[in-house]
């Protein structure tokens, strides 16, 4: 196990190696004309250079990716150059990161645990009512963009519940409520129409049979086998839901003003702030790689058949 972990651990700091070297390359394949907004016309050649040459633009890449790394490997993420000048990167993004890592782990929880037992009575009560209006709602969630249910839930369901329409400053309770389903609806219906097909899918094989000729009850054939080999597909995906439901979505974010990390990556790549978008990118590397790696432990402990450092079972 140690050994598999390290041998992760190992491959994904290469992974990020590669992936901030080639997105600070592109960077500086980007026209400077964005450092000088709204002020080049005031400012000489010489000016502009003087400033070209302090962010290490004028160098050749060769020598000024060494020296992001080297920065980088003693914490220094930098400051930013036109989004805040000056200001270090890791104050603009922190504050607003732990917003978004709060919306996005309710919201997953929420998903799981309401989303799962959804599946498991859609399967056990295959074509019950249960069953007809989950599958309802998983159509009507897949089916309408999410720009449509978001609108009318921000419009129709905070007159309804008297809830804000908007998050306030103070991030009262009740002003969360609405974004956090929003959040929460697709994953739901993801994991109940997931789930549901695995359950349903184990219903028909042998081992199933063979419980049932013993004498166990459908409960106990539910959850001692088919739930829990149901489970097994259903880990994989958990690693892409929690990068994207941590790393915040941006037209949600901006429905419902909540000062979080979904736009900051686009507005950073938009004003050409390349130490901000480099610990954006540093930061969403860093959690997708956890999720991977999360994601195969948590495979290991649902199904121990699963060996992660013998041939044939290792991913």
């Amino acid at each position: 196990m140690l050994k598999y972990v390290a041998g992760r651990v190992g491959r994904a700091c290469i992974t990020i190696f590669l992936v901030l070297s080639i997105v600070f390359l592109l960077m500086r394949l980007m026209p400077v004309e964005t450092f000088f907004e709204g002020r080049s016309d005031t400012m000489s050649d010489t000016v502009k250079e003087n400033i070209l040459r302090q962010l290490g633009l004028l160098d050749p890449w060769y020598k000024e990716l060494p020296r992001y790394w080297n920065r980088l490997l003693h914490g220094d993420l930098g400051e930013s150059i036109t989004m805040r000048v000056g200001v270090p990167c890791g104050k603009i993004v922190w504050p607003k990161a732990k917003v978004s890592f709060e919306f996005g782990i309710i919201s997953l929880g929420i998903q799981l645990f309401v989303g799962m037992p959804l599946g498991v009575m859609m399967a056990r009560k295959k074509g019950g009512i249960v069953d007809k209006v989950g599958n309802l709602y998983v159509l009507l969630i897949n089916a309408l963009p999410q720009a449509v249910y978001f609108l009318l839930i921000q419009l129709y369901l905070s007159t309804w519940l008297h809830l804000p329409m908007i998050v306030d400053r103070q991030g009262s309770f009740e002003s969360k409520i609405l974004p956090i389903i929003c959040l929460s609806l697709g994953g739901i219906a993801s994991n109940a129409m997931w789930m549901r097909r695995y359950m349903v899918d184990q219903l028909n094989m042998d081992y199933i049979r063979l419980a049932r000729a013993k004498g166990m009850t459908s409960t106990q054939v539910a959850f001692r086998h088919i739930f829990r080999n149901a489970l097994v597909p259903m880990v994989q995906s958990l690693p892409a839901s929690l990068l994207f439901t941590i790393s915040g979505s941006l037209y949600v974010e901006s429905l419902f003003s909540i000062n979080g990390m979904g736009g900051l990556l686009v507005q950073s790549i938009q004003r050409q702030d390349n130490p901000l978008v480099q610990t954006m990118v540093l930061l969403y590397s860093v959690i997708s790689v956890l999720g991977l790696l999360l994601g195969d432990l948590a495979m290991m402990l649902v199904d121990p058949r699963i060996t992660l450092t013998k041939k044939g079972g290792s991913r």
